[in-house]
């Protein structure tokens, strides 16, 4: 069959109708092969099925869904202005793609920064982030068998419990001399031709990734050239930025090989753990820990980077230090209470690690704010805006010791909802105010809200410890069923999407695929709620955003929904 055969026979389906199964299969079988070529240095093979999987019609259909259907930012405006396109323009654009084509400059916005700061974000066109994600599909696997491994940030299958997790095992025996760092301005200032040369690739993808670097932005009307960073908000940035800071843990393993001749150093102890553009370095001894810096601050000149002074320091073990919003601190306790050795013995210290207290207060800081802008919102709206907030940033510290902050969490809450609540009704006691807005659901008492919502606590999210992923495993390593389980394990995945992964054992119902970390799904109701479906468990199902969008477009449910939005 020939290819041009293939593309009109394409073009005359529907975008609904396409067999995403099909696309999803063919596009993972050439990543795989790709990772196993790079795995084993082939590198003639490498770029033999990169170049395929570029020319790859399938590749563009998926790149194309990713960006204009999958994607959160989905409908976030270039320069062009355009924020949706229809499924008949999406197919035209996945015929169309073609990566010899000039990209355009982004349009750049500004986000305020927690510190008062303000960090720029740039958009590209459409037509330009769908060539990114395409360049994405072919470059990420080669690198993912190249990335050293404790580097998890920004990276499939990796998160931050990982790096938390790494850092716990190296120091729960021992303790060590801290180097906490960031890097400044990390995407702003990479070297382009640094980071050009490292990437070594074709010449066709050398060209359209410098191409996006040298492209510049558009703020407030006027248009500036780029002369280095990778643009923050663009779909490849992420993976560019990890390949140009790849090499700092090897250059860290070098330091700990030169200290294999002083036998009063330890080499495996010194640790390695980088999270994007934070890092740690973990040694018991401080002169190990200085020389460490000052290798970095050499490795990173040749990137055109360097350490921020404010958010570097080096400290100990046993003072604590934060690193991802945990706050990692081994606490001196008696025999009975503390961690053991390798050999059973007690080690008179305890490895905690528990939310950052800055953290703390700034979620408090945020439900309060929620809180005081809803003084005359019903009880429902209220619960509605607080609930996502809460089950969020309870389920990300769920790996740690937090038991104790979310009873605190709670209770000053509860202060809150009391006063919010007391409020309304100045005229009436407290005891009627209380009866009013709290209730006895089940065994819990003194619920904020009624039967049908009420507020979620703290407390009532279980503490399970995170299982750290394998040493360099990877997911296009074609271990399905060992990412799949992992997915289900996730501390940030809420409890309802857990147990429809484990009943559904981590596929889509829609398209029958294995769930893959990176894909986007959403709670669908089997028997849609405008059809007399209900909420119960065994009403719901996981499907991914795209499977999803299809199935209501084929249960009726949508066209009932438009009848009743024109009535």
């Amino acid at each position: 069959m020939s290819k041009t055969y293939l593309v009109e026979k394409l073009n005359n389906v529907e975008w609904s109708q396409i067999n995403w199964r099909k696309v999803e299969r063919s596009v993972f079988k050439l990543q795989q092969r790709i990772f196993q070529a790079s795995r084993d240095g082939n590198i003639k093979l490498v770029r033999k099925l990169q170049r395929t999987l570029t020319r790859s019609y399938y590749a563009r259909l998926l790149a194309t869904r990713q960006i204009t259907q999958d994607n959160s930012g989905k409908k976030t405006a270039g320069i062009d202005g355009i924020k949706s396109i229809s499924s008949k323009q999406r197919l035209i654009l996945a015929q169309n793609l073609n990566l010899k084509s000039k990209p355009s400059p982004a349009r750049r916005i500004l986000i305020p920064k927690p510190n008062g700061e303000q960090r720029p974000l740039s958009i590209p066109v459409i037509r330009d982030r769908v060539c990114q994600a395409l360049v994405k599909l072919v470059l990420e696997p080669e690198w993912e068998a190249k990335f050293e491994p404790n580097s998890f940030g920004f990276r499939p299958g990796r998160s931050s419990h990982d790096a938390i997790e790494a850092i716990f095992n190296s120091i729960k025996c021992k303790q060590k001399t801290v180097l906490d760092a960031d890097i400044s301005k990390c995407f702003d200032r990479i070297n382009h031709d640094y980071l050009l040369g490292k990437i070594n690739t074709s010449p066709t993808l050398r060209r359209v990734i410098k191409a996006w670097l040298k492209a510049g932005w558009v703020f407030e009307g006027k248009r500036e050239n780029s002369d280095i960073g990778t643009p923050q908000g663009g779909v490849i940035s992420p993976l560019l930025a990890n390949i140009a800071l790849h090499g700092m843990e090897n250059r860290i393993t070098q330091l700990a090989n030169s200290l294999k001749g002083d036998k009063s150093k330890n080499r495996t102890s010194l640790t390695f753990v980088r999270y994007a553009d934070d890092f740690v370095c973990l040694h018991p001894d401080r002169e190990v820990i200085d020389r460490a810096k000052a290798i970095l601050i050499d490795w990173l000149d040749e990137v055109g980077l360097e350490l921020s002074e404010s958010k570097t320091r080096i400290s100990h073990t046993s003072d604590g230090f934060n690193f991802l919003g945990f706050n990692i601190r081994q606490y001196q306790v008696g025999k009975y209470q503390s961690g053991k050795s390798t050999n059973g013995s007690p080690l008179g210290y305890k490895t905690l690690i528990k939310p950052a207290q800055e953290k703390v207060k700034k979620h408090y800081d945020k439900i309060a704010d929620i809180i005081s802008r809803h003084n005359s919102s019903p009880q429902k709206v209220l619960v509605s805006k607080l609930n996502p907030i809460i089950r969020g940033w309870a389920n990300y510290y769920s790996s740690g010791v937090s038991k104790r902050t979310y009873s605190k969490l709670d209770h000053l809450i509860w202060q809150r909802l009391k006063r919010w609540c007391e409020r309304r009704h100045p005229k009436k006691s407290v005891t009627w105010v209380l009866k009013k807005y709290f209730k006895s659901v089940g065994d819990r008492n003194w619920v904020f809200g009624d039967k049908e919502s009420t507020l979620l606590t703290y407390s009532e999210t279980p503490i399970v410890r995170h299982i750290k992923v394998k040493g360099e495993k990877s997911p296009y390593d074609g271990e399905l069923g060992y990412w799949a389980g992992r997915l289900g394990r996730h501390p940030e995945l809420p409890t309802r999407v857990s147990k429809l992964l484990k009943k559904q054992k981590s596929k889509c119902n829609h398209c029958g695929l294995i769930f893959r970390d990176g894909d986007v799904w959403e709670v669908d109701h089997i028997i849609p709620r405008s059809l007399g479906g209900t909420n119960g468990d065994n009403n719901l199902q996981l499907l991914h955003r795209h499977c999803h969008d299809t199935k209501t477009g084929l249960d009726g449910s949508l066209n009932l929904r438009c009848t009743h939005d024109k009535g």
